[in-house]
């Protein structure tokens, strides 16, 4: 019994110290210009209107072949993938 009762009030007492972490004050958020020029640092360059454009007709264009082949779930992921890859070589190719 006296066993029980040591272990009982080790458990409580670890209790006791952990919840201390949960009641923890949290940091305050960085200044928003701060923020700002951190972003701007790693930001990369935002692609052309003629590239987004090229994209989009590819996406649209594996997903039309997609939908001719009656494709679903894995299957047209992996289709979908592979069609924008060879898409995107050959647009790559030409240039």
């Amino acid at each position: 019994m006296p066993k029980l009762s040591s272990l009982a009030a080790t458990t409580a007492l670890a209790a006791f110290l952990l919840t201390g972490s949960a009641f923890a004050q949290t940091t305050t958020p960085a200044p928003k210009d701060t923020a700002k020029t951190e972003t701007s640092k790693t930001e990369t360059k935002a692609p052309t209107p003629e590239e987004k454009k090229a994209r989009s007709a590819a996406s649209l264009e594996c997903s039309k072949q997609a939908d001719a082949k009656s494709l679903h779930g894995k299957e047209r992921k992996k289709f979908r993938r592979e069609c924008l890859k060879e898409a995107a070589d050959k647009g790559a190719g030409t240039k």
